[in-house]
């Protein structure tokens, strides 16, 4: 049986030749947050500013609509995400000088000790993960994601996003 094909043929419309991909991604992806959705609960953050913390700790400060694409959040949700950390003390707004239409947005030291809160928590799960599946499997995870990525281009943020 090629991998493109359903498990169980005799439950897959006829219509469809391929397994459904976008929602095996979604269930995977729900399966590995599901062990870190606690932790985030228990420091009172949400998986959207978590995803932008941890995108601003590897990039540095960046623009809204370049966190935007590199979190998968939408425009429309973005500012609203963004406002809310900005009132909670986890990220500052600034305008840019030679543009003034333009915002950088940067972590605060409150994000900072966020992250260094949560670190031991998050490699601990990454640990258990690792411990569960094998680092090879998780390594040839990362490298098949990557490679995705790659191939298919940069997605856009969903219109649906919250």
């Amino acid at each position: 049986m090629s991998s493109t094909a359903p498990r169980n043929r005799s439950k897959a419309p006829a219509a469809f030749a391929h397994r459904n991909l976008p929602l095996l991604l979604l269930q995977a992806r729900e399966s590995v947050l599901a062990r870190f959705r606690p932790i985030l609960n228990a420091n009172g953050v949400t998986e959207q500013q978590w995803r932008i913390v941890r995108a601003l700790l590897e990039s540095g400060p960046l623009e809204p609509r370049q966190i935007g694409a590199l979190c998968g959040i939408s425009s429309p949700s973005m500012a609203g995400i963004l406002a809310r950390m900005e009132g909670l003390g986890l990220v500052t707004r600034q305008r840019l000088d030679h543009d003034q239409r333009r915002l950088r947005v940067s972590l605060t030291a409150e994000s900072h000790a966020l992250a260094a809160r949560l670190a031991p928590d998050i490699e601990a799960t990454y640990r258990q993960i690792e411990e569960r599946m094998g680092t090879e499997f998780i390594a040839a995870c990362y490298t098949m994601l990557d490679e995705l990525i790659e191939r298919l281009g940069p997605g856009q943020a969903p219109a649906d996003e919250a």
